[in-house]
């Protein structure tokens, strides 16, 4: 009896074992899953804040870049990402949308920002890509700055919309506004004429940020070498006499081949005649010397004059054998 009473309590035990085991599973479950969701919750809740570093600064999800609406475009404006507000805004305009052969163009515009010491470059392109005008303009005090240019020569004969681009300090902080233009008749430099060393040629010229120091003909490597000093990036454009220099493949017109301190530069032909060619050069500020390079070149003037000396001396010598040869055979 005793050991019935015995094996029933064993029994009891087992059972009781193993329904604390199952629950302790299920409860060990449950709270997995618990913390599963709870996690689950908290990353829903931290991801946006990962996501956005600046989520803080901008609550309410606005945009983090503003617009500087500068003549008839408008163009971005870095932003700083602590505030959401415009750090750099420039504007661009002119006094009018479009003008004729002849006619001043007044460009101004303002800063949000000052910067000592700190111009700004302005930019104007013909429709066909020709850097017509290249200066950088004094930022006055009151952030506002403005610069004129008269529409005409040969860098505007192309009619169409002329594109102007404003720059303060880094290139994020630009704006942009186009006007529109007749087209001019120029097709020279309007500027000064200068005398090339050893010829009898004279080149009129004209240029921006820059001065000429001189010109001079390389018979060797057929080229026109003209020595500038630049306080800026800026254009050179010269009128070249064709019987001092020309590019030509039989009688057909070649490119010149342009080099700014040995280095190929780009360039645009902006007026050919049958009598010259005009070329239109930019060049980067530091620029000391742009070679232009042609299929041919008068030989200079010292070496034209050395062979006219050896000419006459070898005349003389000739004329002076035969008079002695006369004369002695008559006596």
């Amino acid at each position: 009896m005793s050991s019935r009473i015995k094996s029933d309590t064993q029994l009891n035990s087992l059972k009781m074992d193993k329904y604390t085991k199952t629950e302790t599973v299920l409860l060990n479950k449950k709270l997995g899953g618990f913390v599963l969701f709870a996690i689950l919750i908290s990353a829903v809740g931290i991801g946006p804040v990962f996501a956005s570093p600046y989520a803080l600064q901008n609550p309410a999800g606005t945009s983090n870049s503003t617009t500087a609406t500068s003549g008839n475009t408008t163009s971005p404006t870095p932003t700083s990402p602590l505030t959401g507000q415009a750090t750099g805004a420039i504007t661009v305009t002119t006094d009018k949308t479009s003008y004729n052969d002849g006619d001043v163009i007044t460009i101004s515009g303002s800063t949000q920002d000052y910067i000592t010491d700190t111009p700004i470059t302005v930019i104007v392109k013909s429709p066909i890509g020709n850097i017509v005008k290249f200066d950088q303009i004094p930022l006055g005090s009151d952030r506002t700055y403005s610069t004129t240019l008269k529409a005409t020569g040969p860098l505007w004969q192309a009619a169409g919309a002329y594109s102007v681009m404003a720059q303060f300090g880094s290139k994020d902080r630009t704006a942009q506004t186009t006007f529109q233009f007749a087209g001019s008749a120029g097709v020279g430099p309007s500027g000064p004429t200068m005398k090339v060393d050893g010829t009898d040629f004279s080149v009129k010229y004209s240029i921006t940020n820059g001065k000429v120091l001189g010109m001079k003909i390389d018979t060797n490597s057929k080229s026109l070498i003209v020595s500038i000093q630049t306080t800026g990036d800026g254009v050179l454009t010269v009128t070249l006499p064709r019987g001092m220099i020309d590019a030509k493949n039989g009688d057909v017109d070649t490119k010149f081949v342009v080099m700014n301190d040995g280095q190929e530069a780009t360039f645009d032909e902006t007026g050919t005649t049958t009598a010259d060619r005009t070329l239109s050069i930019p060049f980067t500020n530091g620029t000391t010397q742009i070679e232009i390079i042609g299929t041919l070149a008068i030989p200079e003037f010292g070496t034209i004059a050395a062979m006219i000396l050896v000419i006459a001396i070898v005349s003389v010598i000739a004329i002076s054998s035969k008079t002695r040869i006369g004369f002695n055979s008559k006596y």
